[in-house]
């Protein structure tokens, strides 16, 4: 199976010495197609900033991005926001919904910014297992956290991305709606061949997926732990 996303070599550095700030200090990893990845750590362990340097939302200071083979890095920023449009599929800690655009406009803003059509039978399912039928003329500020969470969750997987990138998708949800997120998650994976990258501080969550990155001071600190699918066995590897 051929890793979807590389990274290699990626630094992140704010200021100068001798104050200077690692957010990102070399890390390297590699996600195969329709992996499962949760990369967990404390605040300011610089997951944040990982997730979006794969995303191609911030450019580091070296180190390099692959995803489908090829170095976003190295792409035009029209060419790039093209690229992210087409391939990856984000989910925000703080939603990016567009405010003065409902709910079900925002869900299939990106679809339609591509030329696309939607899929209604597959956004209808969407929208049918996060409960949001009766949300979906709501503008962004009459809807509660856990309400926009959702929509911007449904947004991300309407286009039928090929990555998924969600930051603390479950943060603003109760513990069964999370249950029932996580597990449209993986579904969404499964059938759709996708490959999900999420990052999290619950060490809960983050054993529900294939594999477990632990990154602390910008780096990756442990081995990665993989869950095996029979008997739930997990193994570290050093």
């Amino acid at each position: 199976m051929n890793a979807i996303l590389k990274a290699s070599g990626l630094k992140k550095y704010y200021g100068t010495e001798p104050n200077i700030t690692r957010a990102l200090d070399g890390v390297s990893l590699e996600v195969m197609q329709g992996e499962f990845v949760s990369i967990i750590g404390t605040s300011g362990s610089g997951k944040s900033t990982l997730l979006n340097m794969l995303g191609g939302l911030d450019v580091p200071t070296s180190g390099s991005v692959v995803i489908r083979g090829k170095e976003i890095g190295k792409m035009k920023d029209e060419q790039l926001c093209v690229f992210r449009r087409r391939n990856i599929g984000f989910i925000f800690q703080d939603y990016n919904l567009v405010p003065i655009l409902n709910a079900y406009q925002n869900m299939i803003l990106p679809i339609e910014l591509d030329g696309n059509q939607v899929d209604k039978e597959h956004l209808n399912e969407i929208i049918h297992f996060l409960h949001l039928e009766e949300k979906l003329s709501n503008l962004p500020g009459g809807l509660s956290g856990g309400q926009q969470q959702r929509v911007a969750i449904a947004r991300a997987l309407a286009s039928k991305p090929a990555i998924i990138l969600a930051d603390e998708p479950t943060g603003n949800l109760d513990s069964k709606t999370s249950q029932d997120v996580l597990n449209l998650l993986k579904v969404s994976c499964r059938q759709f061949h996708q490959t999900l990258v999420m990052i999290t501080h619950n060490p809960e969550i983050a054993l529900m997926a294939d594999r477990m990155i632990r990154i602390e001071d910008g780096k990756i600190i442990s081995g990665v732990k993989d869950k095996m699918m029979t008997g739930g066995m997990r193994h570290a590897e050093k």
